[in-house]
């Protein structure tokens, strides 16, 4: 009975292997996606009546909704690149030939191993007005004169945390990067020396266009992390002072988790699900396509 069995095909194999991860997706991915979409529309605090875009057209009105979309878009932007710069020449100081690479690398994986809240912590000491690191520093450097309220004050709290999330983040931006700087044969650089070509035209010439891959998907996943952003806005200012550095991820906690309010919240996920998918489109369309 078994010499009749015959050898599934290729397809019918593919289909079984893939089966399981995507019931899987089904369930961890789809599902909640779903459930988010549902919450929306209906009132989940009146016996799960349908009220339709009601809570969409509340959020529309919503000038909370808007401050901290323009606060998550804002720390996007500045953040997203700043980690790139610093994540690429940190992966160039990695790549060098030290005799022993192990502390550089090391040095590279702490940030990153760090978790966001412990870091959003050890920072808000570092920029504490009366006993900060940073205050303390600037004054015997002679920078400044009294000591400045870089959490109390909307402008230099939200810069204070560009300057956490960036220094977090690009030790990931500069794992990925140091991964597609070992992918570039050396024989390039080589031939490219034997032309004349100096080390900028080299870098320009080569470092950037073979590196375009690997940029690239450091980007789509530092822009998605940035879009979801909260642990660091919410250890150093709980979203202060007043609601300067709230961010969309914080929003939805303080309307789901602090108000109990599940369906204006979940209409908020699903506005924050639906910039991450346009965020991550322009990067495939226009960027990643350029990259291949």
């Amino acid at each position: 009975m078994l010499s009749r069995l015959k050898d599934p095909s290729e397809k019918t194999l593919a289909v079984m292997l893939l089966a399981p991860a995507f019931a899987l997706l089904l369930l961890i991915v789809v599902y909640p996606i779903g459930r988010l979409v549902h919450n929306s529309v209906f009132d989940v605090d009146k016996k799960g009546a349908f009220i339709g875009l009601r809570n969409y057209a509340d959020v529309w009105q919503d000038p909370q909704f808007w401050n901290a979309t323009w606060n998550t878009l804002l720390i996007t932007l500045i953040t997203v690149p700043g980690a790139l710069v610093v994540g690429l020449g940190l992966a160039m100081l990695a790549n060098l030939p030290f005799r022993r690479k192990w502390p550089v690398r090391l040095s590279l994986l702490l940030p990153w191993a760090l978790p966001l809240s412990f870091a959003g912590l050890i920072f808000a000491w570092f920029f504490n007005t009366d006993y900060g690191v940073v205050n303390d520093v600037l004054q015997r450097l002679g920078l400044q004169g009294e000591p400045t309220s870089w959490l109390l004050k909307p402008g230099w709290a939200f810069a204070a945390i560009c300057l956490t999330i960036i220094w977090k983040t690009s030790s990931f931006m500069a794992l990925i990067l140091l991964a597609g700087l070992q992918m570039i044969p050396r024989s390039l650089y080589e031939a490219a020396e034997v032309d004349g070509a100096s080390r900028w035209q080299q870098f320009c010439q080569i470092t950037i266009p073979m590196l375009m891959p690997s940029i690239v998907v450091a980007l789509i996943f530092r822009t998605i992390t940035a879009l979801q952003t909260f642990d660091i806005p919410y250890t150093m200012t709980r979203g202060g002072p007043g609601e300067a550095t709230e961010t969309l991820a914080m929003l939805i906690h303080k309307h789901t988790i602090d108000y109990s309010n599940i369906g204006f919240g979940s209409t908020l996920a699903v506005c924050m699900f639906v910039i991450s998918l346009v965020v991550t489109g322009f990067y495939l369309h226009h960027i990643g396509k350029n990259a291949t």
